[in-house]
């Protein structure tokens, strides 16, 4: 079976898009970077540094520092599809990233998008 295209996607091409989702709702460019620290382990200079490297989405999930464990509370649905109920581990992590910038664009407050 193929992979699917997202996995062979830059994390780049589509960060520009999280960001544009994120301050067209008046959120912050910071607040999707700390999002994407907090379930990948990236610090920001690791974080520019694999935007840079234009880094496909799957290594960029195969080489994060470290993956939070919070990221299981994650739950609802995105893209029509439960992302607690998605087997595959790869795609589960970029839906987990796509559901924590759609609760950000919705206004949610950072404590709890940040499962804290």
């Amino acid at each position: 079976m193929a992979k699917h295209k997202i996995y062979t996607m830059s994390v780049a091409s589509v960060y520009p898009h999280y960001v544009a989702k994120a301050e067209k709702k008046g959120r912050t460019k910071a607040e999707v970077d700390e999002i994407i620290g907090w379930l990948t382990g990236y610090n920001q200079e690791e974080l520019e540094g694999q935007l840079e490297k234009q880094t496909d989405f799957e290594t960029f999930f195969a080489e994060a520092p470290q993956m939070n464990p919070s990221r299981t509370l994650i739950k609802g649905v995105i893209c029509g599809v439960r992302v607690e109920d998605i087997e595959e581990p790869t795609m589960r992590e970029i839906r987990y990233l796509d559901k924590l910038i759609d609760e950000l664009a919705r206004g949610k407050a950072m404590e709890k998008i940040l499962r804290k």
